[in-house]
C-alpha cells in the first residue's frame, strides 16, 4: 500500500519550518526514569509557536498556497490547536483565516485564535456545537461561498508531513531511541512521526496513546477498519475526535507497534508531575504519551524511548484546580 506521505514529505517540511517553527528542547528527568526504569526523552512542543505542535503542519500547508489561494484565504475547524495553528500561519503569511471552533472549546484557545487574527481583513471565528453541529460540513459550507482552501486538523499529507518533522528532530536532538510515544487525536501527528522515525529508526516501536473515553483508533485497529465514536467526554480536548482520518489510518495501521489508552485522572497526575518535577505547563492532551509510560501502561524498561509532549494551551483556572485538588 502507498502511503499519504514519504520521509521526502517530512524532510521537505523541516525546509519549510526552518527558522519560522522553534527547534523544541529535549528535556529528562531522573525522577521520571527512576519511575520507569527507561532513558526518557521528552520533546517539549508545548514550547511551539502557539504553544503546540499544531504550527508544523499548519504553515507546512499554507506555505504550500499558490497565490490566488492566499488571496481568498484559509478556512480550518478545531477544537483550539490546529485553529491557533491556521490563524498565526496565515497572519505570518499574509492571508485571511476563518476558523470554526466548538463553542465549549478552552476560552483561552479562543482567545489566542482571535488575538492571531488580529488585523487580518476576512478573519474571523465561527463558534458551533459539537455535539449537536458537523463542523466539517460548517467548513465545507463557508468554503465554497468565500472560496477558501479547507485544511482539516489532521488528514492532509501537507499536516502530516509537517507534524513528522517533531520526530526527526527528536532523533536529532537524542540520538537513537528503542521506542518513541505519541498521543493520538486523529492521527496526523502519529501518522507523521511515525513515518520519520521508523525512517531513520527501522527497529523502533512507535506506540499511540488516546484518551481511555476516545479510543477510536484502538478500536479501529482491532477491527481492521476506520471506526467512528460519539464525541467522547474527556478533558483532553484536543482528541476528542470520532475517528482516525482516511490518510492517517493507513499509515497507523501499517508503521504503529500499539495504541493504548490514558484516563483523565491519569492526564490529570501526569500534568500534576510535569509541573512539580520538571517545571512545564503541559495541556491534557499533551499529556497522553507521558502519561501512558509514567503510569506503566506501556512497559519500556531498559528502553531509550521519545516521548512527545504535544501542546500546553491550558485554561489556567482549569489546570490550577486540576494540579491542586489530590
Amino acid at each position: 500500500m502507498t502511503l499519504a506521505i514519504d520521509f521526502g514529505d517530512i524532510q521537505a517540511a523541516a525546509q519549510r519550518l526552518a527558522g519560522v517553527a522553534h527547534r523544541t528542547p529535549v528535556l529528562t528527568s531522573r525522577t521520571a526514569d527512576a519511575l520507569t526504569g527507561a532513558r526518557l526523552f521528552f520533546k517539549c512542543e508545548n514550547l511551539q509557536r502557539m504553544g503546540a505542535f499544531k504550527f508544523r503542519g499548519a504553515y507546512n500547508a499554507l506555505a504550500q498556497f499558490d497565490e490566488a489561494q492566499r488571496r481568498a484565504g484559509v478556512i480550518a475547524f478545531s477544537s483550539g490547536n490546529h485553529a491557533q495553528a491556521i490563524a498565526l500561519s496565515a497572519r505570518l503569511l499574509g492571508m485571511p483565516s476563518v476558523i470554526v471552533m466548538p463553542g465549549d472549546a478552552p476560552p483561552i484557545k479562543i482567545a489566542a485564535t482571535r488575538d492571531y487574527q488580529e488585523g487580518q481583513r476576512g478573519s474571523e471565528v465561527v463558534l458551533y456545537d459539537r455535539y449537536r453541529e458537523d463542523r466539517e460540513a460548517i467548513g465545507r459550507r463557508i468554503a465554497h461561498e468565500r472560496g477558501m482552501t479547507l485544511i482539516p486538523p489532521y488528514d492532509h499529507p501537507h499536516v502530516m508531513a509537517g507534524q513528522g518533522t517533531a520526530a526527526l528532530e527528536l532523533i536529532e536532538q537524542a540520538g537513537p531511541l528503542d521506542a518513541l510515544v505519541v498521543c493520538v487525536g486523529g492521527g496526523g501527528l502519529i501518522s507523521g512521526c511515525a513515518v520519520a522515525a521508523t525512517h531513520l529508526l527501522p527497529a523502533i516501536a512507535v506506540h499511540g496513546v488516546e484518551p481511555e473515553a476516545g479510543n477510536d483508533t484502538q478500536l479501529s485497529l482491532a477491527r481492521g477498519e476506520i471506526v467512528s465514536i460519539d464525541v467522547p467526554n474527556t478533558i483532553a480536548d484536543g482528541a476528542q475526535t470520532q475517528s482516525s482520518g482516511r490518510l492517517t489510518f493507513p499509515v497507523i495501521r501499517s508503521l504503529v507497534k500499539s495504541v493504548v489508552t490514558a484516563s483523565d485522572a491519569a492526564l490529570v497526575r501526569t500534568m500534576r508531575f510535569m509541573a512539580g518535577r520538571m517545571k512545564l505547563v503541559v495541556e491534557p492532551t499533551g499529556c497522553l504519551a507521558a502519561a501512558a509510560v509514567l503510569e506503566g501502561t506501556l512497559d519500556l524498561r531498559g528502553q531509550r524511548v521519545g516521548v512527545v509532549l504535544s501542546g500546553g494551551n491550558v485554561d489556567l483556572k482549569s489546570f490550577a484546580q486540576w494540579i491542586a485538588a489530590e
